[in-house]
């Protein structure tokens, strides 16, 4: 059973009066500092956009391998592009998880290349919509992830604005995951290891299926949830750091489905 976690709606701090905006704000941090997670609506991702990432992410992963691996890019630590299953495993696990991957990041005006040290964006030619709508996505996840990061600097007591240069051209990533249907009982492998996300916040567009967990603060995997049109949103590891651990970037993971449900896929967009 898949726990609800607060829902907060974005416009009232973007829109509302003083005391909305307040209310955002407090009601954020206090949910960040008790578990680290939580959903938000009224967002700037567009349920168009979100319908056809989803669809032509299916498109992608239904491509022969093969096909796939010609968007592998070597030499860059899958910063752009495919990466095949089993390559990635949570920092304590030997064991790689059962997930593909795909990386959109940030197209760098050409003015300002010389600046910033990014692959270019690999361009999928077979499913066009990919790249199209991939690109829309991440546009519009950063949005709403300056909105946040506003929120949390004004329940820090920082300005409002502290966050924005440092995110404005930021090495953000958009990863639209696969995880396949298992055909063997996993030796000690799961869909997604348990681990804690690196960066300052985390975005995560609704997932196909069930299979995310949050470890609480007494130790207990708790099932989470959004509804639809909610996007869930968490605080990583730099947050924590630079909150000296007030905000806590929360161990979270993807379990295997029951073994019922072994032959379905799961798709996930962080």
């Amino acid at each position: 059973m898949s726990t609800a976690i607060i829902s907060l709606n974005l416009n009232e701090f973007k829109h509302g009066n003083a005391d909305q905006k307040q209310k955002f704000v407090q009601d954020l941090g206090e949910a960040y500092e008790k578990i680290g997670f939580v959903a938000v609506y009224n967002h700037e991702l567009s349920d168009e956009v979100n319908e056809n990432l989803y669809r032509y992410t299916k498109e992608f992963y239904a491509l022969p391998m093969e096909v796939k691996m010609k968007y592998r890019i070597e030499g860059i630590a899958g910063q752009r592009g495919f990466t095949s299953w089993g390559t990635e495993h949570s920092k304590d696990s030997k064991v790689g998880d059962l997930k593909e991957f795909f990386h959109f990041g940030q197209n760098i005006p050409e003015a300002l290349k010389h600046q910033y040290d990014y692959h270019e964006n690999v361009v999928v030619d077979e499913v066009p919509l990919f790249n199209d709508y991939g690109l829309q996505a991440y546009a519009a996840l950063q949005e709403t992830g300056k909105y946040m990061l506003r929120a949390i600097a004004l329940y820090l007591d920082l300005d409002e604005f502290y966050f924005d240069d440092y995110i404005q051209y930021g090495n953000s990533i958009l990863r639209p995951i696969h995880y396949g249907p298992i055909h063997d009982a996993p030796k000690n492998a799961v869909r997604a290891g348990q681990h804690e996300d690196i960066n300052l916040i985390t975005l995560l567009m609704g997932a196909s299926a069930e299979g995310l967990e949050v470890l609480d603060k007494q130790n207990n995997w708790i099932a989470i949830t959004a509804l639809p049109n909610q996007l869930v949103v968490n605080v990583g590891d730099m947050l924590q750091r630079l909150t000296n651990d007030k905000l806590r970037s929360t161990t979270h993971r993807v379990v295997n489905p029951p073994k019922e449900q072994w032959g379905t896929t799961r798709f996930s967009i962080p």
